[in-house]
């Protein structure tokens, strides 16, 4: 790591831990006897989103978390859940290095069917575009008989 006052770039590291999901490092400089602080986070690959037009935008887990949120509005779910669902769909993005609108609308609705079943609804109304009353229904149905 390159010193910030003289440009040395044999800089020693005197301390080392983890602050906030990163790893805090304090160094000193051999030649200006100078510290300094530096921080290193692992970079992740971007995710794409393949969308139903069929263009690309970069997967946004803040936005998952926001339409996930809506869903299970004034219902008995955790915010912890909604994170886990967030989570475990960009791990399954991660690994492929895109994913569909589809894949996790299906990934979301499995796990939301077994949080509330009117959170599913919510969503899968939303992710689903029904048309029709017919199609709550046949959802509504398969939620009871299952």
């Amino acid at each position: 790591m390159k010193c910030p006052y003289c440009g040395c770039e044999d800089t020693k590291v005197i301390d080392s831990r983890v602050n906030e999901g990163k790893q805090r490092r304090r160094r000193v400089c051999p030649v200006c006897d100078k510290r300094f602080t530096t921080y290193e986070v692992i970079e992740h690959p971007e995710i794409l989103v393949l969308k139903k037009n069929n263009t690309y935008e970069p997967f946004d887990k803040a936005k998952l978390i926001r339409g996930l949120s809506f869903a299970v509005k004034k219902r008995p779910v955790s915010g912890t859940a909604i994170v886990e669902i967030a989570e475990e769909i960009e791990n399954a993005a991660s690994s492929q290095g895109q994913i569909s609108t589809a894949q996790i609308s299906d990934i979301a609705l499995e796990r939301l069917r077994e949080l509330d079943g009117v959170a599913y609804v919510r969503f899968a109304s939303v992710n689903k575009e029904f048309d029709s009353i017919d199609r709550f229904l046949e959802i509504i149905e398969t939620l009871r008989g299952n």
